[in-house]
């Protein structure tokens, strides 16, 4: 059973910076694209990031390149997202997610809250 807990979600100023982890298990980590969607309150979920299986490559919606970043670490199954320059439009419930290719998300977590005040 695919499993995926988030964590690292707080209030922060906006400006500020924080880095969310997605622990992953039952599958095989690196044979799957994996990344992160988020919902802000009355709007559609948002696709955000996603590193492809494999050496797959990273991708970032427009609304987050240069600010934020995705890694993770195939020894622990973890992905990571971290995020800098936080602005209030950034503030969601952010959903880790895995699929078999970053267009092809099939499976999400509970999701963690990230509020940025202005």
């Amino acid at each position: 059973e695919v499993q995926l807990v988030e964590s690292g979600g707080d209030l922060v100023q906006a400006g500020g910076s924080l880095r969310l982890s997605c622990a992953a298990s039952g599958f095989t980590f690196d044979d799957y694209a994996i990344g992160w969607l988020r919902q802000a309150p009355g709007k559609e979920r948002e696709w955000v990031s996603c590193k492809g299986s494999g050496a797959g490559s990273t991708l970032y919606a427009d609304s987050v390149k240069g600010r934020f970043t995705i890694s993770t670490d195939n020894a622990k199954n973890e992905v990571y997202l971290q995020m800098n320059s936080l602005k209030p439009e950034d503030t969601a419930t952010y959903y880790c997610a895995m699929g078999s290719s970053c267009t092809l998300f099939s499976s999400w977590g509970q999701g963690t809250q990230v509020t940025v005040s202005s």
